[in-house]
């Protein structure tokens, strides 16, 4: 068995073997891959891997509340920090998203309540559950789905930003909501045990 064929160097292997796929129910974690995917939007994800760091600093460990409180004067600072990718609409998104988000959070009772309901969209899943894949390779893996459609345009009616449906599934596959690893490969069956 082998891994999956994206994960080609060590940052990528390294968050292949112990991040992709994995179920999450955190909402800071939940919080900080809504902030990195839309980072990554026509980026490789290697690029925000390699900048993921940064971002933990800058973005205040990806404390939603801290972030909903940054004012443009720290915007305009951020859009000097060559640590992270600098794009003002991305950064100004990372502060909307983190207002929408404590809205979300605060009706819900957390935002994993929200997210975790789109799975039984397309009724591959129930609600709550991670939709599983079979996939032999990352050619069969769809840019988007009726899942993340609805992600999408459920998140753009509340205000979030940088959540197209293709992001919306990146993100999906991100924080475990869907198993897309290669049937060949050893996570694939791991992050389904973690599931449960």
């Amino acid at each position: 068995m082998s891994r999956c064929a994206w994960a080609k160097n060590e940052l990528a292997i390294g968050y292949h073997d112990r991040e992709w796929g994995v179920p999450s129910r955190d909402d800071r974690t939940l919080f900080e891959f809504l902030i990195l995917e839309g980072a990554q939007a026509g980026l490789s994800w290697d690029t925000i891997l390699k900048k993921r760091a940064r971002y933990r600093e800058v973005f205040e460990g990806f404390e939603a509340e801290r972030v909903a409180r940054f004012t443009p004067a720290r915007v305009e600072k951020l859009m000097g920090d060559a640590g992270i990718v600098r794009h003002r609409g991305k950064i100004e998104s990372a502060v909307t998203n983190a207002r929408a988000f404590l809205e979300v959070r605060e009706e819900f009772g957390s935002f994993a309540a929200f997210v975790w309901g789109f799975t039984e969209v397309g009724g591959r899943a129930k609600a709550g559950e991670p939709i599983v894949n079979r996939v032999r390779s990352i050619r069969e893996v769809p840019a988007r789905t009726a899942e993340s459609d609805a992600m999408s345009r459920a998140l753009k009616k509340r205000g979030f930003k940088f959540v197209g449906s293709t992001i919306c599934y990146a993100y999906m596959q991100a924080v475990g909501m869907v198993n897309d690893h290669e049937v060949t490969c050893p996570r694939w069956r791991a992050v389904q045990k973690s599931a449960r």
